[in-house]
């Protein structure tokens, strides 16, 4: 005669090979419904392979069901949950339950730490983080490579680089996992002489290696060296990927490489990375901003899909060349297709080309419908468009209204937006009260100051002109020489 024990077994194997059959969340729903007839609601085998299908289908609730059914769940099924939470951004969730863990005596495993580290990474909990690697040392896990990768990862993200680093240090043996965590980690930070100390002792580079420098030196403004190191990535043999492109093509902008930008175009076009949203976005917006908009806009024209960012930087673009009409046209596209809500940076796009185009009824009906239909609130760059819009219009009293029923503080764009607008169109009361407001702002910026002189100039007011005279020498100031850049060959210069 068979034991229950056999017969249990049994099942629960019949059971097993279904779900590894099943494809959807339905199938799924069905198979547990027959688990529960069976008297099998209670096996942690199972529901770790139900919990594992569900992470794979984003039904963390449904997870979170089959779990709390179990009463007496093993350490396999609280690591499925966990897992399952961590990978769908529960992390409260599993941090909770790491906690419930302890408190039933049930110690965390090899499988356990990694996730746990992610979800209090995720939280930037620092107090949690140093407990947890405690616990890590408690359970003879210190030395584990993959427990040790996710603690730096976890310092990493919390911006405790020097316990990254220790780490790190007492690290017998390192991956690249391990080494590009620690690059990443400084390269974000600004730490750039360290990162790039790391990744010249590196014994075995990756692109996410290159990657991480790129990025680093893109944030700090450095672009000619990210852009330096992009082109030694590819002289190496390492193929740029997404994330490498998306970095180095902010550094092109900035320093106007056309000519760079558009290889990473072709390239992009020729391993099939132009159905990739985030890479056309990266370069509509380097075409829009290194002069080649006709470029951005074929680009834009042939994306299979776009969602905000892709409207809005193609609208802003238009705008910086001048092309009002059709960045108005745009926008009503976008309404009229009525998949993608417009946000504030579209908003300002929009603004910015009306202003540009004179466009001044346009300009106040898109600045009302900004507020009133979509409930965006005016930052203080849209206030400053419409200043502009009004001032080029010659509706001086009209912006001072405006500017005088913003809910923040104007700044000096605004300020000298309407000190430009008034000195054009000779009203001198509001010149020199915004002259005052901007040297009250940037009481060392000489632009302010020359332009106020020459309004007092125009309108012959010479004691005026005299006594700016000798201000902006009491102050020693002195005209800024500008610069430039231009690109030949593979340099910027």
């Amino acid at each position: 005669m068979s034991s229950p024990t056999w017969l249990f077994r049994k099942l629960e194997d019949r059971f097993m090979l279904r779900l590894r059959k099943c494809r959807n969340i339905n199938a799924l729903k069905r198979i547990q419904t027959h688990i529960l007839v069976s008297s099998l609601s209670q096996s942690s085998y199972l529901a770790t392979q139900i919990i594992n299908l569900c992470n794979a289908y984003g039904s963390i609730d449904y997870a979170t069901q089959v779990f709390n059914q179990v009463l007496d769940p093993n350490v396999f099924l609280c690591n499925a949950m966990i897992k399952a939470y961590t990978q769908n951004y529960h992390f409260p969730e599993a941090i909770a339950l790491y906690k419930q863990m302890l408190r039933c005596a049930m110690f965390g495993d090899r499988f356990t730490y990694p996730f746990v580290l992610k979800s209090c990474a995720g939280l930037i909990h620092v107090r949690l983080g140093r407990q947890l690697h405690t616990q890590v040392i408690k359970c003879g896990l210190e030395f584990n490579s993959v427990t040790q990768n996710s603690l730096i990862e976890m310092y990493a993200k919390v911006d405790d680089l020097v316990n990254a680093r220790k780490v790190f240090h007492d690290m017998s043996e390192r991956d690249s996992v391990s080494w590009n965590t620690l690059i990443s980690a400084h390269a974000r930070l600004g730490q750039m002489r360290r990162a790039k100390a790391l990744f010249d002792t590196m014994p075995s580079r990756t692109v996410v290696s290159w990657t991480a420098l790129i990025s680093g030196y893109t944030l700090e403004g450095r672009c000619s060296e990210a852009v330096a190191i992009f082109r030694r990535m590819q002289a190496e043999g390492f193929e740029p990927d997404v994330v490498s492109i998306v970095s180095v093509l902010p550094a092109c902008v900035e320093l106007g490489a056309l000519e760079l930008g558009r290889w990473i175009h072709t390239y992009a076009e020729r391993h099939g990375l132009l159905q990739k949203m985030i890479i056309c976005n990266a370069l509509i917006e380097m075409h829009a901003k290194c002069g080649s908009i006709d470029d951005a806009i074929k680009l834009f024209d042939n994306m299979p899909q776009r969602d905000v960012i892709s409207w809005s930087t193609m609208i802003c673009g238009l705008a910086q060349h001048g092309r009002a009409r059709k960045a108005v046209q745009l926008f009503e596209t976008m309404k009229d297709e009525n998949r993608v809500n417009p946000n504030s940076v579209t908003f300002l796009g929009l603004l910015a080309a009306c202003a540009h185009g004179g466009l001044l009824d346009e300009g106040l009906h898109y600045f009302s419908l900004m507020k009133e239909t979509y409930g965006i609130t005016a930052g203080v760059e849209h206030y400053g468009c419409i200043v502009d819009l009004l001032g080029r219009a010659g509706c001086i009293a009209r912006a001072v209204e405006v500017v005088g029923g913003m809910s923040i503080p104007a700044d000096a764009a605004i300020w000298g937006s309407l000190l430009s607008a008034s000195r054009k169109h000779g009203d001198i009361e509001t010149a020199v009260r915004s002259m005052e407001e901007l040297m009250r702002l940037e009481p060392e910026d000489m632009g302010n100051y020359v332009l106020l002189l020459n309004t007092y100039a125009a309108e012959k007011r010479w004691e005026d002109v005299a006594r700016i005279r000798i201000l902006m020498r009491s102050r020693r100031l002195n005209k800024t020489p500008g610069c430039s850049s231009i690109e030949v060959g593979d340099a910027v210069h």
